[in-house]
């Protein structure tokens, strides 16, 4: 079973649902998890948001933020995950923004890339990559990321439920 089948299986589940927001990575993301036959059961929809004025018309991003440090920064990846799973009504989003070629981008080195996952109950991590190779090992670099990151942070939710329900025996 590959990474995102396991995601869809934990969500499912856990009665869960996934919106994903993607710059660099143009809708893989969104691709993968929908080549998982019964995806509809847990995934809510995607937004592409290439261009950065998207970002933060369509997904809530902070536009000060923007014009300060750019679209390629980890503060910018967390409110694209969370304006994704707010604008979708899903329980987790996740999102992928960087920078995958062939020039760098606000000042960022090819391969800068963040990904995060913002989920309920106020979960929520953003990590910083430096990916090599060229720009479709980077893309595809980075949607394996993001799913791995989303993985790690229900992992992590689910040991805290079970934490929970054992603590009230």
């Amino acid at each position: 079973m590959n990474e995102a089948a396991r995601l869809l299986s934990i969500l499912t589940e856990r009665d869960e649902t996934l919106a994903v927001a993607e710059s660099l990575t143009g809708g893989l993301v969104a691709a993968e998890l929908t080549a998982v036959p019964g995806a509809s059961r847990v995934f809510r929809g995607s937004v592409t948001a290439y261009a950065t004025e998207l970002k933060r018309d369509v997904l809530g991003v902070d536009g000060a933020l923007l014009a300060e440090r750019g679209a390629v920064d980890h503060e910018v990846a967390s409110q694209m995950a969370d304006g994704v799973r707010r604008l979708m009504g899903a329980s987790w989003g996740i999102a992928t923004t960087g920078v995958a070629g062939p020039d760098p981008q606000d000042g960022q080195p090819v391969g800068t890339v963040y990904v995060s996952a913002v989920g309920p109950a106020g979960a929520k991590k953003t990590a910083a990559l430096r990916l090599n190779g060229d720009r479709a090992e980077i893309r595809r670099e980075s949607v394996r990321s993001v799913l791995e990151l989303l993985s790690s942070e229900l992992r992590k939710a689910g040991r805290a439920q079970d934490t929970e329900q054992n603590g009230g025996i």
